[in-house]
This record gives structure tokens, sequence and C-alpha cells, in this order.
């Protein structure tokens, strides 16, 4: 064997090495990126999880709104990334625990009773209007001492949450998409999805909920949405009473 033909296989050996451990590399960084995201999501390969489904609050019929629909197509798609199983259940049907499962609970209180039980055990400082006649603090939430009211189309809030305390040790998440409206839940399991990396690097695996304002809504849809505050805190202490107001 001559130089040349030495140094050709040689190259091509150095080259099949390089791509070798480009790929290994490449398979180890995807393969960690899938185990913190399943770690965050409590969706290890092969687990099952829940969707809870609201009612259409607008529909005399037990419909789901088309942008919830959409929410939990969403979800679906990020379930079965990370190599977990779903079971779709309506809101008067998931007559069970938490912490088995991985839960996702889609709706306001007034339209999932589900997520009505969630947030009177697990975030006593959230009140939502539930009434549906007409008014300025229709469907408004109170948060602590805050109130955020909505102007449909223009400004709506939804709640995102992660919750895990009081459970065993192991127990699986409750994510809550708790919105005015049902675009809004739509944009909060968008936002979740696009940022659950950023999320579990600053909350880890912990408990925490989200405000979020979706932006004109009735021209942008559920792509707009603006982190408000980290409201964990406040949303999980005991809600403080109300002022007050005496006449003069």
């Amino acid at each position: 064997m001559n130089d040349d033909v030495r140094n050709i296989v040689l190259g091509v050996v150095a080259a099949g090495i390089s791509a070798a451990l480009g790929w290994l590399a490449r398979t180890y960084l995807w393969k960690r990126r899938l185990r913190r995201k399943q770690a965050f999501f409590g969706l290890p390969e092969n687990s099952e999880s829940l969707l809870v489904v609201n009612r259409d609050a607008g529909s005399p019929d037990l419909a789901v709104h088309r942008h919830d629909v959409f929410a939990l197509l969403e979800l679906a798609a990020l379930i079965k990334d990370c190599g977990a199983g779903a079971e779709v259940v309506t809101q008067d049907s998931a007559r069970q625990g938490f912490g088995e499962r991985t839960e996702f609970c889609v709706g306001g209180p007034g339209s999932n009773r589900r997520m009505a039980a969630h947030i009177q055990a697990m975030l006593p400082g959230v009140r939502i209007n539930t009434d549906r006649e007409p008014g300025p603090d229709r469907l408004a939430f109170r948060i602590g001492d805050e109130h955020y009211r909505m102007d449909p189309g223009v400004t709506e809030y939804v709640l995102l949450a992660r919750l895990t305390a009081g459970r065993r040790q192991g127990g699986r998440p409750v994510f809550l998409f708790c919105g005015q409206r049902a675009i809004n839940n739509q944009a909060a399991t968008r936002y979740l999805v696009r940022n659950h990396e950023r999320l579990a690097r600053k909350h880890g695996n912990g408990s925490f909920v989200l405000l979020l304002k979706v932006v004109n809504s009735q021209a942008y849809g559920p792509d707009v949405v603006e982190l408000v505050e980290d409201v964990t805190r406040s949303a999980q202490a005991p809600l403080p009473p109300e002022p007050i107001v005496t006449a003069t």
C-alpha cells in the first residue's frame, strides 16, 4: 500500500469515526432533552395521562368549544412526543384522585367542575367570577389582592399552572389551563408547548402558577401571549378578605 492509498484509507476511517461520534453525541443530547421533558411533564415512556375536557359554556348541548379541541390536539401531540398515552374524559366523569397519572385539565370552573375542584383544593388564593350575567366583573379573576377583568377580544387572562404540592414522592403533576374564554385555554397550551424547557429550568419539577395575558385575540387568535406575573405565592395562600367599604 503506497502513501496515497494509506492517506485515503486513514481519511475515510477518520471521517467515519467523526460521523459516529457526532451521531452518538446528538443521540445523547436528544435523549437527555427527552428525559428532561418527560420528567417535567411526568410522562415517562409508556405511561398514561389524563386529558380532562370541559364543555362549551355557551352551548345548550354537551359540546366542546373548537378552541378547546385545538388545545387538546396540541397536548396530545406533546404527550405522544414523550412516548406516553392519553385518555380523554369529560369534566363530569373524571371521578378520581390525582398523582397516579399526569393530568391536563382544560377550561374555567364555570364549564369544568374538575377545574373548580382543583382551584378550591390547591389554589385557595384564586377566585373566578362564574356569573353568566353581563357586567364588568363577568369571568374576572381575583388572585390575592389583585383583580383582572376581561375586555373580550382585546385583553383576556388565563392561568397556567403545574401543581405537585401535597402529593406523595413520585406523584404525577396536574396541569391547569384556566382561561376566561376558550381561545385563552388554547393560548396557554401553546405557551406551555413552546416554553416548557425555559419553565423547567426556572421552576424545576415543582409547582408554579403563571398569569398570562392574551392580547387582541380577535385579530391574532391564540398566538400573542404575554407573561403578566408569576402568581404562585398569592394563588396558594389563603385569599385575603375583601376590604369593607363604609358609607360616609
